[in-house]
């Protein structure tokens, strides 16, 4: 080695002694601004579509191109809105048709979570339960449901029933594919920290699975209420899929399209819960944002 070389190799090498200065107010007030900026965009382009959909129903009405009898228009139909509103009609439907719906929801849901954990988790359990489920899970709902009618009535039974059994295979699908895609090095290493079969589920299994699970969960809630209108309007006095049955036999269209949009908004709003459930679980996901 050269004397240049030794003398270089005995020079101290200076360490950076800077810390990282604190976040001040101004930036984070910058980015709270920025945050909301951001979601009131998003809102402003989300409702493009709708918005241009309703204008060009409303000119269409107001030209007469559309029969008021079959396509009554927005104006219209957010009168006959406040006149439901007003009368009670349309809050004691929705009442029971949220209670319907979120008791089948709660039982298939939790079913679905719970045998897709045991699937997921056992090869014995998925030897001996995944068949039959994937035989039920190809049957349509539709064909079911006279047969629920036929065995339960026309009570509350049978719509429960059904929303649970729509809610239940989403759930359990995507809980036991979240629970085989976990890396099979993370049950090694519970293993070696001798973690019980509970601590494997809840500090391994379901945060790993999390994901997958969310998704369950959205899909279920869609398909619960779509069995919640099939159970509706098959047979019941009561719920917003009775009052859309019962306006359609009376030709009042307006009415038939307030339920169609309180199905929408109440559908929408679950899904945005949940959404939001999943940026705020999730955080530790760096995923492609768009």
């Amino acid at each position: 080695m050269s004397t240049r070389d030794n003398t270089l190799a005995h020079v101290p090498v200076q360490q950076s002694t800077k810390t990282p200065k604190p976040v001040s107010g101004a930036s984070r007030r910058a980015g709270k601004r920025a945050n909301k900026s951001s979601k009131t965009r998003r809102l402003l382009w989300g409702s493009l579509v709708p918005g241009a959909m309703l204008l060009l129903w409303q000119l269409a009405s107001w030209q007469g191109w559309v029969s008021d009898l079959l396509f009554p228009s927005p104006i219209a139909i957010t009168q006959e809105f406040y006149a439901l509103v007003l009368s009670g009609d349309l809050y004691w439907h929705l009442k029971i048709s949220l209670q319907r719906a979120l008791i089948g929801f709660v039982l298939g849901g939790s079913t679905g979570l719970v045998l897709g954990l045991l699937v997921g988790m056992f090869r014995r359990v998925e030897d001996l339960l995944d068949p039959t489920i994937q035989m039920f899970r190809t049957v349509p709902l539709l064909a079911i449901t006279p047969l629920f009618i036929l065995w339960f009535g026309f009570g509350e039974l049978s719509k429960d029933l059904l929303i649970a059994m729509g809610a239940f295979f989403p759930l359990y699908v995507n809980t036991f594919l979240g629970v085989r895609n976990v890396d099979a090095k993370l049950f090694e290493v519970a293993k070696v920290l001798e973690f019980s079969r509970y601590q494997q589920v809840t500090k391994l299994v379901l945060p790993a699975a999390l994901p997958n699970v969310l998704l369950g969960l959205r899909l279920s809630l869609s398909v619960a209420w779509l069995c919640l209108v099939v159970a509706e309007l098959m047979g019941s006095d009561q719920g917003v899929g009775y009052m859309i049955q019962d306006a359609r036999s009376f030709m009042r269209t307006s009415v038939v399209f307030v339920g169609i949009a309180i199905f929408a908004s109440v559908g929408k709003l679950s899904d945005s819960l949940v959404r939001i459930l999943e940026k705020r679980l999730l955080k530790w996901q760096d995923s492609y944002k768009g």
